[in-house]
Order: structure tokens, then C-alpha cells, then sequence
């Protein structure tokens, strides 16, 4: 089954995300290469692709994982939240609609 996992950044996060982001991306390609992962990125804090200094505010990852529990196991040992970028991390089941 889907799952969203949908993440809310710690204010001034961008330095430690910056200091996480290559172990967060290193999951997130083994996801990939399994054929698990729909969609993932970052919320930009301002209406811009590239928000600079602005940073970001949060994450948003829709994968497949056997259970909510998996989901949520997988979630929790993001690298983000060890390094403090993440505040909290909300765990859903996904139905995919479209495309």
C-alpha cells in the first residue's frame, strides 16, 4: 500500500538540512530503485523552485511500504530527524487516484 509521509521542518532548518540531505537522498534512491517511491521533495518556504535563504518548510514522500507500521519505522530513522531538521512527521496511507 501507499503511504504519505509528510514532514514539518524546524524553523531556521536549511543548514542542517543542507548537512543531512545526501544520507536523506541515499534512502530515498533505494526506495527508488526498488520501483517504491510515487513522489518525493521538499515545500518550498516561499512561492519559488528555488527558495534560497528562505529554505524549506517541510517534506512531502508517497511510497510503498507492507504496512503503516513499515511506513512509519522507515520515517522515524530518516537521517532528517537525526539531525534535527524534521519538528514532526505525520505517517498516512496514500490512495492514489491520479495519474
Amino acid at each position: 500500500m501507499l503511504y504519505a509521509i509528510i514532514a514539518t521542518d524546524v524553523a531556521n532548518s536549511l543548514e542542517k538540512r543542507l548537512a543531512a540531505r545526501p544520507a536523506h537522498l541515499e534512502r530515498l534512491q533505494q526506495l527508488k530503485g526498488e520501483g517504491r517511491v510515487v513522489l518525493a521533495g521538499p515545500h518550498p518556504a516561499i512561492d519559488s523552485n528555488d527558495p534560497g535563504e528562505a529554505g524549506f518548510s517541510g517534506s512531502l514522500i508517497v511510497a510503498e511500504f507492507e504496512s503503516l507500521s513499515a511506513a512509519q519505522a522507515w520515517a522515524d530513522a530518516d537521517p532528517y530527524i537525526a539531525a534535527g531538521v524534521y519538528a514532526n512527521v505525520v505517517v498516512k496511507p496514500f490512495k492514489q487516484v491520479l495519474p
